[in-house]
């Protein structure tokens, strides 16, 4: 899961990094905007992969080869019907967005030539969710890697073609993503139909139409749709103010916030472990299994995040430069690169817990933390922040993840300490 992970931060450095090293930061900027919105969007319905995880890890514990395959046919039917939606609306969807975020004449034009070439990615990369969630659920996360990694070699390669060889600049960025998504979903296919051969079981319609089957997919997936575009709202919150305050200063937030998603996707390997693990011990009513995979997760993640504190202490200044060759956006970001050495200590444990619930099906919770995080922590340190502008995006950041891992630890304690919560049995 980790090496799966790091393949989408590394997309994103080269994305960044062949930006900006374009003559304008305008390239930057328009790339940074267009792909904030497409993954608002598309992230947006990331409950797709997310309770596929838990309910077939839960499946997968119990042995249960036809749930296995009636979640397979739920979920793709819902992913596909959500893609038509979208595309459909792509017109609605884009001005609607550009509205909020106001950016520059020059940079809304290239924002939206991008989104509107996104977004037909919409089914291959929605089916692809539940795809790769399925394949987590029943620990096949080689096959995981092999997709994600295939998805975003080629990317990157498309990226290097279309941008620097063919000179498409923001088209061919987005040109790129929507070939490499495709490609993706035909690999998944087929790892898909290798797998079911494998595990007895079949097909049930009426299962698969079970009114109360649906309703508990319905509501897992209502919950993590709120703490998802809650989340997401963050970001696009941060994107959005740094845009009000400029070219240089979103083209600086866009590249700085490579540092977090790097961070971000390398620790979601670990709740993605235990995503799969909490859920299949879940499922087998294994009490002192649920435990220790917590344990080891923590753990592990604690020290990969020093790690990462330690990394961007020493040498983040030399990944600005790597990222970019102009000179004005590269002077601003490095002011900020304080608050970047300490966020991934900050940030790991709403990753971390993150995998706990959703491995737990513990949606109604990861619902309420991130409201209130957003809600009563976040939006107020913005406001009473704004006199240090780009300096309160930051600091207003750092108050969210603190927010989000404490309140989320605390709810752990409270669920853990209800017996009917997992069984005894070891």
């Amino acid at each position: 899961m980790m090496l799966s992970n790091i393949s989408m931060p590394l997309l994103g450095l080269v994305d960044t990094a062949v930006m900006g090293h374009l003559d304008s930061a305008i390239y930057l900027a328009a790339v940074s905007v267009g792909a904030m919105i497409i993954h608002f969007i598309f992230w947006g319905f990331g409950f797709l992969r997310m309770s596929t995880v838990g309910l077939a890890a839960q499946a997968y514990g119990a042995n249960n080869g036809d749930e296995l395959r009636n979640l397979l046919a739920r979920g793709i039917s819902t992913s596909m019907l959500i893609a038509f939606v979208l595309v459909v609306l792509q017109s609605l969807l884009i001005s609607l967005s550009l509205s909020i975020v106001e950016p520059s004449d020059k940079v809304a034009m290239l924002s939206a030539e991008y989104f509107n070439i996104r977004i037909w990615s919409a089914p291959a990369t929605l089916i692809t969710y539940v795809l790769l969630g399925w394949f987590l659920g029943i620990h096949k996360a080689r096959f995981v890697l092999a997709v994600m990694v295939f998805v975003n070699v080629l990317n990157i390669i498309l990226d290097l073609v279309l941008v620097v060889g063919f000179g498409m600049d923001v088209a061919g960025a987005a040109y790129a993503s929507l070939l490499a998504e495709y490609a993706g979903l035909l690999l998944a296919l087929y790892l898909l139909i290798k797998t079911l051969v494998k595990i007895p079981g079949h097909f049930n319609f009426e299962e698969i139409k079970n009114l109360p089957a649906i309703k508990k997919l319905m509501s897992l997936n209502a919950n993590i749709f709120i703490r998802t575009i809650t989340l997401l709202f963050v970001f696009a919150f941060f994107t959005t103010q740094g845009a009000r305050a400029g070219d240089v200063v979103v083209a600086a937030n866009a590249l700085l916030l490579q540092f977090l998603t790097f961070v971000a996707y390398v620790l979601d390997a670990y709740a993605h472990a235990a995503e799969a693990m909490v859920g299949e011990a879940v499922g087998d009513n294994n009490h002192n299994k649920f435990k220790q995979v917590v344990r080891a997760c923590a753990q592990w993640s604690l020290w990969s995040s020093l790690l990462f504190c330690g990394l961007y202490w020493l040498s983040g200044e030399w990944i600005i430069s790597l990222l970019t060759d102009i000179e004005e956006v590269r002077r601003y970001s490095a002011n900020f690169l304080p608050w970047l050495i300490v966020l991934p200590v900050i940030a790991v444990w709403g990753y971390l817990y993150d995998g706990i619930f959703i491995g737990a099906t513990w949606s109604k919770e990861m619902r309420d933390v991130m409201l209130i995080s957003v809600l009563l922590f976040y939006l107020p340190a913005w406001w009473f922040s704004q006199a240090m502008d780009n300096h309160g995006l930051w600091l207003s950041m750092i108050l969210f993840f603190i927010a989000r891992g404490g309140l989320m630890a605390w709810k752990y304690q409270l669920k853990i300490r209800k017996p009917a919560i997992v069984g005894r049995r070891s």
